[in-house]
């Protein structure tokens, strides 16, 4: 009967002894071995198979949470928001008057030169990012009809009760409005948008868990990008921001007047002045136009400031008044008490009268 084969194993390498002399064994060379174990290595790790299930189903999450964004003025500050949809993994469209088509493709952004094409492409969402003094004209040139019957419109001004009243009287009861106010933009917001504030008034959201988890995804956006989220009407909105944001531009254009220059003796406080008015000149005038026109509260800041102006003016001039009593008659007689503000008045209020005592004291 004849014998059977001896079993291989992983020791094969290992050849069997002379049968002349069992004490002599052939070991394999390390070149062999190599080779041998290269057959056996691994190449790849956790490669996605068509039968991998999580792969599937990560796959299948990121393609739900995914909008198509078409941004309607494609300037900076659109550009700068696309950097950010793209980086999320979202689908973003682009449409301007100018040809930015070059730009577009470089942040791999679709660009549409004519609007009908846009609409075409059915967006999730239209963020308009135009001035504001060109925000209804640009609304009513988009031919809506081509549109989703639900499409969310956005907009990003500056103010937010003008383009809150354009969307409710332009747009048909079927599209949803959500206005927005980044509070940042492309200088300020250039390194990291964390806990910068992002405003939000959702105006008008159609009844469905589609349309509500698609506001949701949209706000996510800039959540995830570290955004201090802030819930507020457009009308509080503009309160605020009359007493902050147009403020801060006024002062920046007043200073900007006055060609500050830096010297060899800057100090902090006069560093902050010249980067007040950097920040401030790199905007055009029609955003600062339009901080003004288009929220009523402007008006009434723009009074304030005079009224502070004038009552800082008469504060330096009584001190004047008494350092040149002094001068004149010394100790002679005792100077009258100067007056002195403590406060400015609320919004509205003309600057009190002189007390009686502090007229007398002057005409004499």
């Amino acid at each position: 009967m004849p014998k059977p084969p001896a079993p291989t194993s992983r020791w094969s390498h290992l050849t069997h002894p002379h049968p002349t002399n069992r004490r002599h064994f052939h070991i394999s060379s390390p070149t062999q071995l190599n080779h041998n174990n290269r057959r056996l290595s691994i190449t790849a790790i956790d490669a996605a198979q068509p039968f991998d299930y999580e792969a599937l189903v990560s796959n299948q999450y990121a393609q739900s949470n995914r909008l198509k964004i078409a941004i309607v003025g494609f300037g900076n500050f659109g550009q700068f928001l696309a950097k950010a949809f793209i980086r999320q993994g979202h689908i973003v469209f682009a449409h301007s008057r100018t040809d930015y088509s070059h730009i577009a493709n470089s942040l791999g952004v679709s660009f549409f030169q004519d609007p009908h094409d846009l609409c075409e492409q059915h967006p999730d969402v239209i963020v308009l990012c135009t001035s504001i003094i060109s925000t209804e004209p640009v609304l009513r040139s988009l031919p809506i009809q081509r549109l989703k019957r639900n499409t969310l419109f956005v907009d990003v001004l500056s103010v937010k009760e003008f383009p809150k009243n354009i969307f409710l009287h332009v747009l048909p009861t079927h599209f949803d409005i959500l206005c927005t106010h980044p509070m940042f933009g492309p200088e300020s917001g250039k390194d990291s948008w964390k806990d910068l504030a992002f405003v939000f008034d959702k105006v008008r959201i159609g009844e469905g868990e589609s349309r509500k988890s698609r506001v949701d995804r949209f706000l996510d956006i800039f959540e995830k990008e570290g955004c201090r989220m802030v819930p507020m009407t457009c009308a509080e909105h503009d309160r605020y921001a009359a007493g902050s944001q147009f403020i801060t531009h006024t002062m920046g254009r007043l200073l900007e007047k006055l060609d500050l220059e830096t010297t060899p003796i800057n100090t902090k406080g006069y560093e902050t002045l010249l980067n007040l008015v950097e920040n401030t000149a790199s905007d055009s005038f029609d955003l600062y136009y339009g901080l003004f026109m288009y929220n009523k509260n402007a008006m009434e800041q723009l009074e304030r400031l005079d009224l502070a102006f004038e009552a800082l003016k008469k504060e330096l001039f009584g001190h004047l008044h008494e350092v040149l009593r002094r001068q004149l008659f010394g100790n002679v007689e005792e100077a009258g008490k100067r007056r002195v503000l403590a406060k400015l008045p609320k919004n509205g209020y003309a600057l009190p009268a002189p007390s009686s005592d502090a007229v007398k004291s002057q005409n004499n």
